[in-house]
């Protein structure tokens, strides 16, 4: 009886070392195979288990009400870009929304109150203007937001800047206004002081993301291009519109002059009563 109980053991013992044997480093697994990873994880000194941050990173999930959120403010930005069908809007006084940062406050405003920070669920959310010209010195005036606290209602936060370095050659200062376009994400709000193609002065824009197959970035705004008439500036609604990553870096890669991308915190939920 325990001979049998014992050559049962051994010939089970066998089969799983020949199993594991013939399971080769670089084949795939799927669930339902007999071995497979749930998660990756790392392991401190003391043996406690941690997770792996580089694995867990594409596990993070997105946060529904951050997306809504974006997803509303581009849906009305190309509204906007269909009701103009290609003809110039009036963008000249304070109030007109078609200056180009009147035209992304304008696409925040309409669409904030259903939302708020996890971390402020009781305050309204704001958008902050551009630091004034004097507060800016050294640099340019535009590429710069005033400095409003989340508790006072700033969703945003500074993700990535680009300053002009006077300390490195234009060819380096150009790679690292490049480098620093590719990290723009759908959703980003974009300033920039710049001197290019359109004019010199600040712009503001709303990607919609960078595309790694032709290391372009897509972007919708307003008044990047436009006209006077009568004295009056109208400007060019656009939206879809896709440059490569050095046509935008040529833009603010001067002296002085610079670039920064804001972000919503990842902590944006539902406003009491406004969930979908």
């Amino acid at each position: 009886m325990r001979r049998g109980w014992f050559l049962r053991g051994l010939i089970l013992v066998i089969t799983l070392m020949m199993m594991g044997g013939a399971l080769g480093e670089d084949e795939d697994f799927e669930v339902g195979d007999l071995i497979y990873l749930e998660e990756d994880v790392l392991l401190l000194d003391d043996g406690t288990e941690i997770p792996d941050p580089q694995a867990s990173e594409g596990l993070k999930t997105a946060n529904p009400a951050r997306s809504d959120f974006i997803d509303r403010i581009i849906r009305l930005g190309e509204e906007l870009y269909v009701k103009a069908d290609g003809k110039a809007q009036r963008a000249h006084y304070a109030g007109d929304i078609y200056v180009c940062k009147n035209f992304t406050v304008y696409l925040f405003r309409q669409n904030r109150d259903s939302f708020r920070m996890a971390a402020y669920p009781d305050v309204p959310l704001v958008i902050p203007n551009n630091l004034e010209a004097k507060k800016c010195k050294p640099y340019y005036y535009g590429f710069l937001w005033e400095d409003i606290p989340a508790e006072q209602g700033n969703p945003f936060y500074a993700a990535e800047q680009f300053i002009y370095d006077p300390s490195l050659s234009k060819a380096e200062n150009l790679a690292l206004a490049e480098a620093f376009m590719r990290k723009v994400q759908r959703g980003d709000y974009f300033q920039m002081s710049a001197d290019y193609d359109y004019g010199v002065g600040a712009h503001s824009a709303i990607m919609l993301g960078y595309e790694p197959e032709t290391d372009t970035v897509r972007w919708m705004d307003s008044n990047m291009r436009g006209k006077k008439k009568n004295g009056i500036r109208y400007g060019i609604v656009q939206f879809n519109q896709e440059k490569s990553v050095t046509w935008w870096a040529k833009a603010f890669c001067h002296k002085k002059r610079g670039a920064t991308i804001y972000r919503l915190r990842d902590d944006i939920i539902y406003a009491p009563g406004a969930e979908p």
